[in-house]
């Protein structure tokens, strides 16, 4: 069964060698330019979506409108992106050892930001990666930079792996 990654985790591309991709920061935070009217009423976030490139040429990296999906709550409702404030990577060429962060700002009720999931698909020299999924939560802390795997990290991790085998049990019943 295919697991998610957690926020703060590498996902490295086979299609693309030296290529990972990681999503990190999900937190709090009011936009720079002011809040989108369409969003009264909803807490703001933010979600960085770091590019790696650990191979040996550079890549034109596209992370751009329609290639990050955000999704809230037990549910998975669509959380509201707010596309004037988040700051997105637009053919930009990432060489070895270099990287590349995305920055999107998004909004959805209070309730649901204890679970979040972000899909991103990284399009990379012109062809498309595989779609990954990373789930977390706003408040809920990634483990510390170089660190060893943490409880906190494990805890969730954990819930997330026994949701999606009990929804997939369901499923078969």
């Amino acid at each position: 069964m295919y697991e998610p990654n957690v926020v703060g985790d590498w996902q490295e591309y086979d299609e693309h060698a030296g290529l990972r991709v990681r999503v990190h920061r999900l937190e709090a935070g009011e936009p720079p330019r002011g809040r989108d009217d369409a969003a009264e009423g909803l807490s703001y976030f933010r979600v960085r979506v770091t590019v790696e490139n650990r191979g040996e040429r550079p890549a034109c990296i596209h992370l751009e409108d329609g290639q990050i999906d955000v999704r809230t709550g037990p549910d998975g409702e669509s959380a509201f992106i707010d596309w004037r404030n988040s700051q997105f990577i637009e053919g930009f060429d990432v060489y070895p050892l270099r990287r590349a962060t995305a920055v999107v700002y998004a909004a959805a009720p209070e309730a649901s930001l204890a679970q979040v999931d972000v899909q991103v698909q990284v399009r990379a020299d012109e062809e498309w990666a595989g779609r990954r999924l990373w789930t977390g939560g706003v408040g809920v802390l990634e483990p510390a930079p170089g660190a060893t795997a943490g409880a906190a990290r494990e805890s969730l991790a954990q819930q997330v792996s026994l949701f999606l085998q009990e929804q997939a049990e369901e499923g078969t019943a």
